[in-house]
């Protein structure tokens, strides 16, 4: 289980935050010009790496808030916690 430390609330276990998947995802548009390969891509389209992933955070069960997280998936190491409004961090190598 993940320790996760909520930026509001402090460290958590995992079972209090649901994970929404990959962030920094841009919604395509104007919506009247955007074609529906564009729209089928922003839509059902992810990464999914070995190694730094980031990702959007809801602390469920807790305050409610959203941040993201930087999480490595080959070891489930959190390298960083980060507001929804700050840039994704650089990805470093092993």
């Amino acid at each position: 289980m993940l320790l996760i430390n909520c930026p509001w609330c402090g460290p958590r276990d995992e079972i209090e935050f649901r994970c929404a998947g990959q962030s920094h995802i841009a919604r395509p548009g104007p919506y009247d010009r955007v074609s529906d390969e564009e729209w089928a891509r922003y839509l059902f389209y992810r990464k999914n790496p070995k190694g730094l992933h980031s990702e959007r955070w809801l602390h469920d069960v807790g305050c409610r808030q959203w941040f993201n997280i930087a999480r490595d998936t080959r070891t489930h190491e959190i390298k960083v916690i980060y507001a929804m409004t700050d840039p994704k961090p650089e990805e470093s190598t092993p």
